[in-house]
């Protein structure tokens, strides 16, 4: 799984209803030929616990939980593709059909892990509007 976690002010999917977020994380998210499902609880709990967030003395020191956050998890088919040429390949991505199992079970992993989280559609052209706040933006490979 390749992974981007950026903290936002704000996001919102604009072409999907009932996507915006406040304050918060959007995750972007792809997944690769020999990624398994028993990753999915060590995913979500590094994004739950992230540390990203100022706490009253400015220091990176909080979670979306612990500010009470929003999470924008969104499929990204190109995050698993790679630079060959002046081309991208994508031979590394897993197929459309089991890449679209795997998100379907994470949305539901996550939603017994964290109610605040609003989804991206898989395989939907996505116009996402994001105000990255600082930014701060993190690369997580699984």
């Amino acid at each position: 799984m390749i992974i981007v976690i950026q903290r936002v002010k704000k996001a919102r999917i604009i072409n999907l209803k009932e996507t915006e977020i406040q304050r918060g994380l959007v995750v972007l998210i792809a997944f690769e030929n020999n990624d398994i499902e028993e990753k999915f609880q060590k995913v979500i709990n590094k994004i739950l616990n992230l540390r990203v967030f100022e706490d009253e003395n400015k220091k990176i020191n909080l979670s979306v939980k612990d500010i009470n956050g929003e999470i924008l998890l969104v499929p990204n088919f190109t995050l698993a593709g790679y630079l060959k040429g002046n081309r991208p390949s994508f031979d590394n991505a897993m197929s459309i059909e089991r890449a679209r199992e795997f998100f379907e079970k994470l949305k539901q992993e996550f939603l017994m892990s964290y109610s605040k989280i609003k989804f991206g559609k898989f395989q939907t052209y996505m116009e996402l509007e994001l105000i990255n706040d600082g930014p701060f933006t993190l690369i997580y490979n699984l």
